[in-house]
């Protein structure tokens, strides 16, 4: 086989892999993502009931400068945390135990970089399973209301 022919070839499959295979962010962040729906799989179980929230109070951590507040976000707004928009897209809490196992889907957006840092549910009761990746900046869900 010629050597342009094999190059045609090579080619052709990478485009066909690049296709096919998620880059491995993706593929973590849809991993969490269901992770995190999986936690709520008992409370739902119970046949607790859930209830829509309005607003959610969301903490913010700022590692570098060292403090941290406390933000009330309704469901539908975003609000600037740096360089990230935070935009709360829905709040639902089990009518029970509002306080403990609320959970909220956050879309939080790098501006500079224009890209996605972060999508998808958060729990109150477990901050860490599904977290923001940021070096700077840490968002957690406290609670619905």
């Amino acid at each position: 086989m010629s050597a342009p022919h094999q190059n045609n070839r090579r080619r052709a499959r990478a485009r066909l892999a690049r296709r096919f295979i998620w880059p491995a962010s993706k593929i973590v962040s849809t991993i969490t993502s269901l992770c995190s729906l999986l936690a709520l799989l008992p409370a739902l179980a119970e046949g607790q009931a859930v209830v829509s929230g309005t607003k959610a109070s969301i903490r913010v951590l700022d590692r570098f400068a060292g403090r941290s507040w406390v933000s009330e976000l309704a469901v539908g707004e975003a609000m600037q945390v740096g360089p990230l928009l935070v935009s709360l897209r829905a709040c639902r809490y089990p009518s029970e135990n509002p306080r403990a196992d609320a959970f909220a889907f956050l879309e939080i957006t790098d501006v500079r970089r224009e890209a996605q840092a972060f999508r998808g549910w958060m729990i109150a009761s477990s901050p860490a399973l599904n977290a923001l990746d940021h070096p700077r900046y840490d968002v957690w869900v406290l609670a619905c209301n």
